[in-house]
């Protein structure tokens, strides 16, 4: 058995001093004790992965993930997961293809719009909406209103396991970027200005949500 192994299954020592009275500690496994749990709270503010899928029938969907980011650089992949088999899953077990599209403060109620639980026959789109855009190289429409769309052919498809090997009911979707559509108002001499294109973020609780601007920005580079 790898000493990793050995040590997962070892009790945990106790603090030393008095961190007892400064940490909440848990596992995660017997519940955390608090009113809403902390963990996506801590782990953000996250990316939202605004997807747009199509079925093989050419039917569209279209809905925000929580759990989204950028996993590599060349070739740029991103990914999403899917907490439980839902529409977009199926749409990109079917066709290979999604398209991630920027959420925005501007769009920020009609991106929550998408949200809502309907059955796979309504389109998002025209629920909330929005205007489909044609995509260059995949089947799935962008968001003609979001600022910057990624198309997508889907790389891999993960079923997520606990430390005990049993599946849980959650897959990672990874998918490599195949083209990329900027809107030109975004791109301050070239470059692009993430401070003032209005990203949202998902946070914790039932409603938190973050923005992204010019008075978070600072500069720190690499040791040489």
């Amino acid at each position: 058995m790898p000493v990793w192994c050995l040590r997962m299954n070892a009790p945990t020592p106790s603090p030393a001093g008095g961190d007892d009275a400064r940490f909440h500690s848990y596992q995660p496994r017997q519940g955390h004790g608090l009113p809403h749990d902390p963990f996506n709270a801590i782990v953000g503010p996250r990316p939202i992965g605004w997807i747009s899928t199509q079925n093989a029938a050419g039917a569209l969907n279209l809905a925000p993930y929580s759990f989204f980011n950028a996993f590599n650089y060349v070739p740029p992949i991103v990914g999403f997961a899917s907490i439980g088999a839902k529409d977009t899953l199926a749409n990109v077990q079917a066709t290979g293809e999604f398209v991630w599209n920027l959420a925005t403060r501007d769009l920020a109620e009609t991106m929550n719009q998408t949200c809502a639980a309907v059955p796979p026959e309504v389109d998002e789109f025209t629920l909330a909406g929005l205007t489909p855009l044609a995509s260059s190289l995949v089947a799935p429409p962008r968001v003609a209103e979001s600022p910057v769309g990624f198309e997508c052919r889907c790389t891999q498809i993960l079923q997520l396991q606990g430390a005990d090997g049993v599946q849980v009911p959650t897959w990672l979707v990874l998918g490599e970027v195949v083209a990329i559509h900027i809107d030109r108002a975004q791109l301050k001499d070239g470059i692009y200005d993430t401070a003032s294109a209005g990203h949202i973020l998902r946070a914790g609780g039932p409603a938190d949500y973050f923005t992204v601007g010019p008075e978070q920005l600072f500069k720190m580079y690499r040791p040489r």
